[in-house]
């Protein structure tokens, strides 16, 4: 008989759903109302079906619906009153807002944030930095504006552009605005909430020199890229220190007119043997080293990562709507699964690969087994089953 005990009483969509309180599900819905006019298929029906297709990686609402069908009848497990159809979460999609899907995913953040925090392994240069960039997601009709002309071939395909911050130490979004593709990225920057002494760092896309004015009156810090056709004058060189860095070729305090303003800020000249290319740093700290300007500037590539790792477990090419809402619906919804999958990786002992661990759990949503015993030691039962004898064994002759 098999004593495993890693098998349990509920499935391992249901475990990561109690990552999730259902009253702070209930809370958001009432605050924005998403449940008027919605007699069966509440805010909590459609949170559950959107995480279980950005989890188990369906491409079209009849795929999803299909898969539903197939486990019908484990669907209560998930508090699932009815069975959801096509049409209903059609319209779902379309109707209810995603600005509710945006707050629960803000009450998410704020629950799991310090521990993320806590646990973090990463050690960032300075204290308080912020990561800023964008990602574009292609989308194959032309819902919200593309980016640049149209190619020679015919129209090109509409984008939605997802603007991020996130803490170097939580390593997920703590601030998320969408915009077509052909909004200019430096616009996010004045919806920054940065607290004194923070640093914030970012690509040149981003320029926008008025701005690094009013962040250097509040004492807030920034470092990024100088554009390449930037115009200054040079008025100060600073004195390279004997600890400074060969790769620093030149540490200087320049000077920059912006309409009637002159803005003061500091220049930092870099060789980067790797890619045989020199980069300018611009910053408005005159107290950091320009090693550390250097390499708050590497720490920018952690949020790249985040939009790979965001990009590869929960891709976002097959979307179960043709409107704005919709797939607004489904960014936030991968964001949300990608928030609880950080928690339980950073939860469990053993070191498991993100994209590992949620390829694993795909495969095994509506499994009862205790998911954290089984990712802590996925082989144990194996093992066991494997070397000892049965308890019982059918004798043929006695």
């Amino acid at each position: 008989m098999n004593k495993s005990t890693h098998f349990s009483g509920t499935s391992i969509i249901k475990q990561i759903l109690k990552f999730i309180p259902q009253v702070d599900i209930t809370r958001t819905a009432e605050d924005y109302n998403s449940d008027r006019y919605y007699k069966k298929f509440k805010t909590y029906e459609h949170l559950v079906t959107m995480l279980f297709a950005t989890m188990s990686g369906v491409s079209s609402l009849r795929e999803l619906t299909t898969v539903f069908l197939a486990f019908e009848g484990r669907i209560n497990h998930l508090n699932l009153k009815d069975f959801p159809k096509r049409s209903t979460l059609s319209d779902a999609n379309k109707k209810r807002t995603s600005e509710v899907f945006g707050a629960i995913y803000s009450k998410l953040f704020q629950r799991y944030a310090p521990f993320l925090s806590d646990s973090s392994k990463l050690k960032p240069p300075v204290k308080k930095l912020q990561i800023v960039d964008s990602t574009t997601i292609s989308l194959f009709s032309d819902i919200l504006k593309g980016v640049g002309r149209n190619p020679l071939t015919g129209k090109k395909k509409g984008g939605i552009k997802k603007h991020t911050m996130i803490n170097t130490l939580e390593d997920v979004p703590c601030l998320i605005r969408f915009s077509n593709a052909a909004t200019h990225d430096h616009t996010f920057l004045k919806e920054l909430d940065l607290k004194k002494d923070s640093f914030v760092v970012f690509d040149k896309a981003y320029n926008d020199y008025l701005q690094y004015l009013q962040w250097t009156l509040d004492d807030i810090y920034f470092v990024t890229r100088q554009k390449d056709n930037a115009v200054y004058k040079s008025i100060k060189e600073f004195d390279l220190s004997d600890k400074t860095s060969d790769a620093i070729l030149k540490d200087e305090l320049i000077i920059v007119e912006k309409g009637t303003k002159s803005i003061e800020i500091r220049r930092v000249a870099y060789w980067d043997t790797e890619k045989n290319k020199v980069y300018e740093f611009i910053t408005n700290n005159l107290e950091i080293s320009p090693d550390k300007v250097a390499d708050i500037y590497k720490h920018r590539w952690q949020i790249e990562t985040m939009f790979k790792r965001l990009k590869q477990n929960f891709p976002l090419k097959y979307f179960l709507g043709d409107n704005q809402n919709a797939i607004e619906i489904q960014i936030w919804s991968a964001l949300i699964v990608q928030l609880i999958m950080l928690v339980i990786q950073r939860k469990i002992k053993r070191n498991w690969a993100y994209s590992n661990m949620i390829g694993v759990m795909r495969f095994h949503l509506l499994t009862y087994i205790n998911l954290f015993k089984f990712l802590e030691n996925p082989e144990k039962e194996w093992w066991e089953l494997s070397s000892k004898p049965p308890d019982i064994q059918l004798k043929l002759f006695s």
